[in-house]
């Protein structure tokens, strides 16, 4: 499987291309801010073709340019429903006073075709499968995106604002609950093998293996049903 990846825009949310290989069609990973060269260029470089724009959540700095990636290469982008607002009303995922100053002149509009995604669900696309889990607390409708193992590669999670290396997605914004994030940490993550790669929203790479062990947000946490404290 090829990754490729790029933090995008002031936010350095990380947007990523994902395809069998090079040459073959591909899916798109939260295009955001000024994301479009950005995926552009990769393109070119592994001569791939676009069939899907995937959104592990509604943020701006990962939504951001969705409408325009999407428009320009005629592709679908898939959204849980409980997120789907955040594509029109960016403000709304965040406090009232930086919404008014981030975005009081910024004008942001729907894909032409919108899907919603499910927990659960497997969304074949590009010759692969990505298997979505919904994972609320970051925002209500925060999924990730996971691929299965292969004869080289390992389970890939791509975990959006969830779990980073060393850190976890804040909760303080609008939709944001760290009882639920809590949650879905120890159903989404920790049930995984300590192999599996995770490729988060923002900063670099990780395994489950390795935040299980050193991250202080998963320490409390065993798998399926949350934190010791009942959660």
């Amino acid at each position: 499987m090829l990754v490729a990846g790029f933090p995008a825009g002031s936010f350095a949310a990380n947007c990523y291309v994902v395809a069998p290989a090079a040459g073959e069609e591909c899916v798109i990973i939260d295009p955001g801010q000024d994301a479009e060269a950005g995926i552009e260029e990769l393109l070119r470089e592994h001569r791939l073709r676009p069939v899907a724009v995937l959104l592990t959540h509604g943020h701006i700095d990962h939504v951001w340019s969705v409408a325009p990636v999407c428009g320009a290469r005629d592709v679908p982008a898939y959204i849980h429903p409980d997120d789907r607002d955040l594509l029109t009303d960016p403000a709304k995922g965040l406090s009232l006073s930086v919404g008014q100053q981030l975005f009081g002149g910024i004008t942001l509009s729907e894909p032409d075709d919108v899907r919603e995604l499910s927990d659960g669900q497997a969304v074949e696309l590009a010759g692969m499968t990505f298997t979505v889990d919904h994972a609320p607390g970051h925002t209500p409708g925060s999924v990730t995106f996971r691929t299965p193992p292969s004869a080289d590669v390992p389970d890939v999670m791509f975990t959006g604002d969830l779990l980073f290396a060393g850190s976890i997605g804040r909760t303080d914004l609008p939709g944001g609950s760290y009882e639920e994030i809590l949650r879905s940490l120890a159903r989404v993550c920790l049930t995984m093998p300590d192999e599996t790669v995770v490729l988060p929203g923002h900063g670099p790479q990780t395994t489950v293996g390795r935040e299980r062990a050193t991250n202080p947000f998963l320490s409390d946490l065993t798998p399926e049903h949350g934190p010791n404290q009942g959660f």
